[in-house]
């Protein structure tokens, strides 16, 4: 039942059973188009041989689109009410996500950010209504509120004031003041949460960062669902399209099974303070997973020939991406869980070596079988890792035992 308003206080952080709401479900959802369109553009760039540049523009759209989902779920997380207020300001923001979006193609082709940076500033306007109400209705929490509010306001007006500075500013101009005004946003939590943190749950937290990997994941099936659908249509499938869906599909499987083997919630409730390092870090897991879509998209058209772009190319657009994933997974674990990860730092980093030297064997092989030897690698990785789970419980049963003898 909603109630039409109710007092916003902080959420209890042992709250049993924790669970991302309808309406987290349905925000996440906006942002399945933006990430949409951020991919596509990616992949037109690998497709005209425009890497330098499309590239720069993805990371900074997609800092964009990532930014503003993380500030609302980890508002989210501490302060959410599910009450009329709280959920017409949360429709203010998915409203701002869709602006953002309609703006990504003119970004790319254009350098023109007005469109996203005007999407932006509606999501930061709803998002620093929602600190001012924390600020206003929960006493405990109303400094870092105010800092927050204060934070997101300042750093949203050097956003604006760049559609003005940058416009006429080389790429690399461009990227510099993004890399400044992305370094003052990582800041704002930093400096508000100095003398008092916000009191997020860290189960629902490691759930809704799960609930995006997977949204991530199914923007790279459509990529390349839509691959197949013209080769399908064209009437040209072959061997090699069957090998190459195949072994896509079983490498975004193995992807999610990669993610999930570590066991986030319990890492965030044991060492909430390094939680700034693990959220914040994801953003290069995300942008990885994102990259991959685009990588699967360019593999399908470069085989259906709606794509000419070289062998090798097309290989490292898929290599790089998983190998980017797998050491950022045990660079963001490893200091949250030691050594209670899944997965075992020397398989992360000879796995993500292999990775990076199947694509030299491009020339000599089909894009299918590439795909394929990536594949493995991310599975062995998997049953390496499993097998070795396996061996810590039968060891610690074993201890167990004598120690009761």
């Amino acid at each position: 039942m909603t109630l039409p308003v109710i007092r916003m206080r902080h959420r209890d952080i042992d709250e049993k059973h924790r669970a991302s709401t309808p309406l987290e479900l349905l925000f996440d959802l906006t942002f399945v188009a933006a990430v949409q369109a951020v991919v596509t553009q990616l992949a037109h760039g690998i497709e005209g041989n425009d890497v330098a540049e499309a590239l720069p523009n993805f990371l900074m759209v997609f800092f964009a689109i990532w930014w503003a989902w993380l500030t609302f779920t980890w508002f989210a997380s501490a302060y959410d009410t599910d009450d009329v207020p709280y959920r017409l300001l949360t429709m203010l923001q998915m409203g701002g996500v869709l602006v953002l979006a309609a703006g990504v193609p003119s970004a790319f082709t254009e350098g023109d950010f007005l469109l996203i940076t005007v999407g932006y500033f509606i999501m930061r306007i709803a998002l620093i209504a929602q600190w001012l109400r924390a600020a206003a209705q929960d006493p405990e929490g109303r400094a870092t509120a105010l800092r927050y509010a204060a934070g997101i306001g300042f750093v949203q007006a050097m956003w604006i004031a760049r559609l003005f500075i940058a416009g006429d500013l080389p790429l690399a101009g461009q990227v510099a003041v993004f890399a400044f005004l992305a370094a003052c946003e990582l800041a704002v939590p930093l400096w508000a949460e100095r003398r008092g943190y916000i009191r997020w749950h860290p189960h629902h937290i490691a759930e809704r960062y799960g609930l995006f990997t997977i949204i991530l994941l199914g923007e790279s099936v459509l990529a390349a669902t839509v691959g197949v659908q013209a080769i399908v249509t064209a009437g040209d499938a072959s061997g090699e399209f069957v090998l190459l869906a195949s072994s896509g599909l079983a490498l975004l499987f193995g992807i999610w099974w990669v993610y999930y083997l570590e066991p986030a919630g319990d890492g965030l409730e044991k060492r909430r303070r390094r939680s700034f390092v693990w959220g914040f870090g994801h953003y290069f897991v995300f942008a990885a997973l994102a990259a991959l879509g685009a990588g699967l998209e360019v593999g399908v058209q470069s085989l259906s020939h709606e794509a000419e772009v070289d062998s090798a190319t097309v290989a490292y657009s898929i290599a790089i991406p998983v190998a980017v994933f797998l050491v950022a997974m045990q660079v963001l674990y490893r200091p949250l869980l030691g050594s209670d990860t899944a997965i075992r730092p020397s398989s992360s980093l000879v796995g993500a070596a292999a990775v990076l030297v199947i694509p030299l064997l491009a020339p000599a092989v089909s894009f299918g079988v590439t795909v394929l030897l990536i594949t493995l690698v991310v599975a062995t990785i998997i049953v390496v890792t499993v097998l070795q789970q396996r061996s810590r419980v039968v060891k610690a049963m074993d201890e167990g035992v004598r120690h009761g003898e």
